[in-house]
């Protein structure tokens, strides 16, 4: 492995770790739920779990840059253009 490969790495390591806390953090709390026999989860819950389902997206989805989709989660008109922009510079 290079060093501009590992110089890569670097960044998106750093942006998965929070993102495995929050999502450590959501199953904890469904477990904890079901143990005390609460299967309907709460309105904080169901906002976790979007946030969680929005992230995995961001994540698992390799046909964007990992940037330019945190910054749609920013400001949506903002990403729009950052989008259109990016698949100009992909197109052939």
């Amino acid at each position: 492995m290079s060093a501009g490969e590992l110089g890569v790495l670097i960044p998106i390591v750093a942006l998965c770790i929070p993102i495995v806390k929050i999502w450590t953090t959501h199953r904890q709390k469904i477990a904890e739920m079901h143990l005390q026999g609460n299967p309907e989860p709460s309105a904080d819950q169901a906002a976790l779990e979007d946030r969680v389902r929005v992230l995995e997206r961001i994540i698992t989805d390799r046909g964007f840059d990992v940037a330019t989709q945190i910054e749609a989660l920013r400001d949506g008109r903002k990403a729009e253009a950052l989008l259109e922009r990016s698949e100009r510079e992909l197109r052939p």
